[in-house]
């Protein structure tokens, strides 16, 4: 099947791959054009363009596609079908009908559920214990089109936004091959129907979605935290009893009350709820931090001027004590 392939993000790379090793012909690859980054505002193109020469694909950066003048080069192009994985730009209607068999995409949820620009992140802050992908036919509404195929996923309870995106990434390309089975012998497939009311949203991430604030659940706080990694980070205001004070991202920890092994042995959890009547965001005599309705166990941090390092490098080298404290940085 002829395609034309809308992309950005690396998440699409592993299809992509697939894409270019398939007997589908891949008649254009479409992405955003290069943007500035870093300090010195740097012009980085996208991993999706990056790839696409390497692989000598046909590839062009378009800032909208939905122009007359776009639309008829993709009519040209003669494709049957277009995939869109992680693009950033919405389709209208008229670029949805320049080709025959019109738009489907790659969504990294379990539509209806966490439609929107950041599933992935959304699904492990809210504790979700599977997520998964899913193909749908593009309408207007955002990600609420006909289902073509649907995959479960576990969520792992230590796993990172950024290790359960990679691991998405590689599981979508089953996902797509499903779908584009669908459209084998020239059968358009109309798809199943979403059930708009189980849908829930996932919105794109700010840097104040990061904000950690310990007076939610010691369970909420950890997976805020690995929702939030690597990006936008998962930020705190550390408060040492002297007065000493820095932001830090802390990039991997567990609540008191999770099985896994702490890095050094420390005394036995307090029960359950019980914080020992320590504020939420201060540390006890384990230099553990008291939540809502326990205690989080550090394990990574990231300090703003440094480097990620265990939890046990920036206790030694802040000396930090009993009664410091983490803050949100509002």
């Amino acid at each position: 099947m002829r395609l034309v392939l809308l992309a950005s993000a690396a998440f699409a790379t592993p299809t992509i791959r697939w894409l270019a090793e398939s007997e589908h012909g891949i008649a254009l690859v479409v992405t955003q054009p290069a943007r500035g980054s870093g300090r010195g505002r740097h012009t980085t193109p996208t991993p999706v363009k990056v790839l696409a020469d390497e692989l000598g694909l046909p590839v062009v950066e378009v800032e909208n596609v939905n122009t007359p003048e776009f639309i008829e080069k993709v009519r040209s192009l003669d494709a049957r079908l277009m995939l869109a994985i992680a693009f950033g730009q919405k389709l209208g209607p008229e670029f949805l009908a320049a080709t025959p068999a019109g738009a489907i995409n790659l969504h990294a949820s379990l539509l209806p559920k966490y439609r929107g620009a950041a599933p992935i992140n959304w699904a492990v802050v809210r504790g979700e214990r599977e997520t998964g992908n899913t193909v749908f036919r593009i309408v207007s509404r955002m990600d609420a089109g006909p289902i073509l195929a649907k995959h479960a996923a576990p969520i792992e309870p230590d796993e990172t936004a950024g290790e359960l995106h990679d691991r998405l990434a590689d599981l979508g390309v089953q996902t797509v091959r499903d779908a584009f089975a669908l459209f084998a012998d020239g059968i358009n497939p109309p798809g199943t129907p979403q059930d708009d009311a189980q849908a829930t949203l996932a919105p794109k991430l700010k840097k104040s979605d990061g904000f950690i604030d310990f007076a939610l659940t010691a369970r909420s706080v950890v997976d805020l935290i690995r929702g939030m990694t690597p990006w936008p980070g998962a930020t705190a205001r550390y408060v040492a009893a002297s007065g000493r004070a820095e932001v830090v991202t802390i990039t991997r920890a567990r609540s008191d009350a999770d099985n896994a092994a702490p890095e050094t042995p420390l005394p036995p959890p307090l029960p359950r709820g019980d914080t020992g009547g320590f504020q939420p965001g201060t540390t006890d005599d384990r230099l553990l931090v008291a939540a809502g309705d326990g205690f989080v166990r550090i394990v990574e941090i990231k300090p703003a001027s440094g480097r990620t390092m265990s939890w046990i490098d920036f206790v030694n080298g802040r000396h930090v004590s009993p009664g410091d404290r983490f803050e949100s940085p509002t």
